[in-house]
């Protein structure tokens, strides 16, 4: 007589991976170090770096009187949900030195979500889009590098359209590295 055998098991499927985009910036110490860093961070974290834009020299925005940003924004995929990509960015500025404190103060790194695939969500602790994503010089230019064409999932602005149209007059300079 033949074994009576249970029931196959089935392969659990992980998620499919989301397209994420996610702003970085650094005003202290060595800040391209920093943002590189952050990248090789999030990358173990579980967030898979596909493209990243050239590193920009901006001007603060809201505090002035501090030191110049590099930034850059960094197309990723991740099977993270949103609020545990989050975590996750907070876990990697942590270890890179940034501690909550007031906000708009000099930071050894600043990573920000700007678009989770077409995700709206709003929340206390995260808001997809990036609510000020399209005021931004500093994160337009180097997102239009990567999809300018990429459509805002509220305003269904292009890339190229919400920086024609913002009015954002600070300096954002491309370094050479």
């Amino acid at each position: 007589m033949g074994e009576v055998q249970g029931p196959t098991p089935v392969a659990k499927l992980a998620p499919p991976a989301k397209r994420v985009f996610l702003s970085l910036g650094s005003n202290l110490g060595d800040r391209v170090g920093n943002i590189r860093k952050a990248l090789k961070q999030l990358a173990e974290a579980g967030v898979v770096i596909t493209r990243v834009s050239s590193f920009y020299r901006t001007e603060p925005m809201d505090f002035r009187p501090q030191a110049w940003f590099v930034n850059c924004v960094a197309e990723a995929e991740t099977r993270l949900m949103p609020m545990q990509l989050l975590k996750a960015v907070k876990l990697v500025e942590r270890a890179l030195g940034r501690r909550p404190a007031v906000a708009k103060r000099p930071r050894p790194i600043d990573i920000d979500i700007l678009l989770y695939e077409n995700v709206v969500m709003r929340s206390a602790a995260l808001s997809i889009p990036h609510e000020r994503m399209g005021e931004r010089r500093f994160v337009l230019l180097p997102l239009r590098e990567l999809a300018g064409n990429l459509r805002h999932p509220v305003s269904r602005r292009t890339v190229y359209e919400m920086l024609a149209e913002a009015g954002d007059t600070s300096q954002v300079v491309r370094l050479a590295t």
